[in-house]
């Protein structure tokens, strides 16, 4: 059995362990878990930038990697408490923007600023209980290569936005985005795809 089967095998040392890693109610990691623990178990590409006002909310039990020229903008909040944070090259992450995992961005995609992105809903089967009590819902958001999210846009739990995809300001992503589109609005529809044998955007 390995350390990590034993500490989750005995209720009280989980407890122990959990607590030493983070407080009670607090969903941020202690100081020594963001600034020694993690650089063991996270990975940062040559030439990654993560502005020192963000806030990197990350833990050891799940996947935190940046790629090779990827920034993360001030104010910015990432959380991988409920899932993977996958970031490729060259991903840019607006001011301001929430990411919370399980998140996967391709390679070139980014987001602008003030964008909440998030993996899971609360769960609130249960009429008679409050929904922080319930399990998470928990559904992986995939951005694609090269697509775009614009400032103040909201993309909910389970959505895959296709490869170079462009979501305009302020939308409200509900459904799958295909690739090569134009989405925007609140829900977002698509309003534009680009035909590759005439080579220019053409409108729904």
């Amino acid at each position: 059995m390995s350390f990590i089967s034993k500490i989750k095998s005995n209720p009280k040392t989980k407890v122990f362990v959990l607590w030493l890693i983070t407080p009670n109610r607090n969903p941020r990691p202690r100081w020594w878990v963001r600034h020694i623990l993690n650089r063991f178990f996270h990975k940062r590409g040559k030439g990654a930038t993560i502005r020192r006002r963000s806030r990197i909310d990350v833990f050891p039990w799940n996947r935190f990697e940046i790629g090779e020229l990827t920034t993360i903008e001030d104010f910015t909040t990432i959380n991988n408490g409920s899932g993977d944070v996958l970031m490729g090259n060259r991903v840019r992450i607006g001011i301001g923007s929430v990411v919370i995992g399980p998140v996967t961005m391709g390679n070139g995609s980014g987001l602008g600023q003030h964008v909440f992105i998030s993996g899971f809903n609360h769960g609130y089967a249960d009429g008679a209980k409050n929904s922080s009590g319930q399990p998470l819902d928990i559904k992986p958001v995939i951005i694609e290569e090269e697509a775009h999210i614009g400032a103040n846009s909201v993309v909910v739990a389970g959505i895959t936005i296709g490869k170079r995809v462009q979501v305009g300001a302020g939308s409200v992503v509900t459904k799958d985005i295909p690739p090569f589109s134009v989405a925007v609005g609140n829900p977002a529809r698509v309003i534009k795809r680009y035909n590759h044998e005439r080579k220019q955007w053409e409108r729904v």
